[in-house]
């Protein structure tokens, strides 16, 4: 009885060590102190009040996309039409207001009724279709890269978006969407609590509800979930709606806190979602990740990009520390999903 009873897994002893090695993001965590201590230690400026409130600034707007990236890369897709939504968005608002003279909420929800329904239109393309969301959503992403630049020349003789302060009831979204409170002499933009507070919700949904078991069943095993009655359809064509919905989301934001947007607002930022979701520990077949590590790749992203700076180094050298750490979360991903199946 005592040797069937040692060998059941079910009540397998494991040593905290190794059950913080299986969390998915463990990894980010860990690369996230050593780079604030290595700019800590090396530059004045970084860990001030003014100099955490650049880097947080930076890294909220790309965490928020991080965060709704990874819930679709769990889900086993992908959406390279992220970064063009944000430009989008802001767009759409700023072209109503300014041309149009339409009022600035009802701007704010026809720019989320459109994300929604590229977000609709991208998930059930891939799903009546069968194409690699891959391809789909590149296809969009160019389609809505033409409109931010065609599209937005064509109605204002420009490719950016001026004026927006001087529209009627201006300080309200921006009250919202571009306020920002001081904290020890450093301003903290409500950017950075919007991305606390998706994180929060999208940690909450993946880890406490049904929907969080759809989205890791569809994005691991997608045939059996099937099977098992997980409504595929309507999980992936929702986790796509999200990820558009966050592009509106980070669109408003940049939109109300710069008052002006360009035309290529976000367009190439759509990898950087990735790496930071795949840092934080998703895996790029799906079924695996972690909202919580996708802020934290953004965490990393966002204080590599100004330590960088502060540091007095060449800017393209963050080119190749995005690379390297890819690559080097890549390899730590793998290893992590092997010793977790070794341990079943």
């Amino acid at each position: 009885m005592s040797t069937a009873t040692a060998s059941d897994e079910r009540i397998a002893q494991t040593s905290m060590l190794s059950a913080l090695l299986k969390r998915p993001e463990i990894g980010a965590l860990v690369a996230a102190v050593v780079i604030f201590a290595f700019f800590a230690l090396t530059t004045d400026a970084f860990a001030t009040a003014s100099g955490a409130s650049t880097w947080l600034r930076s890294a909220s707007t790309i965490g928020i996309m991080a965060v709704a990236v990874a819930l679709l890369m769990i889900g086993g897709e992908f959406d390279l039409s992220a970064g063009a939504m944000t430009g989008f968005t802001g767009l759409t608002v700023g072209i109503l207001c300014t041309q149009y003279g339409l009022n600035i909420w009802v701007a704010i929800l026809v720019a989320l009724v459109l994300a929604l329904c590229v977000g609709f239109v991208n998930g059930v393309m891939v799903m009546r279709t069968g194409l690699p969301s891959f391809i789909v959503t590149l296809g969009t992403f160019f389609v809505l890269q033409g409109l931010n630049l065609a599209l937005t020349k064509a109605l204002t003789g420009q490719v950016a978006i001026q004026g927006m302060a001087q529209v009627p009831f201006y300080d309200q979204p921006k009250a919202v969407f571009g306020s920002s409170v001081s904290i020890a002499g450093g301003a903290v933009f409500a950017s950075v609590w919007w991305w606390l507070a998706v994180t929060a919700v999208a940690t909450w949904v993946l880890l406490r509800t049904r929907v969080g078991n759809w989205i890791f069943a569809v994005g691991g095993a997608q045939v059996s979930a099937r099977q098992v009655g997980v409504p595929v359809f309507k999980t992936k064509v929702g986790l796509f709606m999200t990820t558009s919905g966050a592009g509106w989301l980070v669109g408003m934001l940049l939109l109300f806190t710069t008052s002006t947007v360009q035309s290529n607002t976000g367009v190439g930022q759509e990898f950087i979602y990735i790496i930071c979701a795949v840092v934080g520990g998703c895996l790029l077949m799906g079924g695996y990740g972690s909202a919580i590590g996708a802020a934290f790749g953004a965490l990393i992203y966002g204080m590599a990009n100004q330590g960088i700076v502060y540091s007095g180094w060449d800017n393209n050298w963050l080119r190749a520390f995005l690379g390297i750490m890819l690559l080097g979360a890549v390899l730590l991903n793998e290893w992590v999903r092997k010793r977790a199946e070794m341990s079943r």
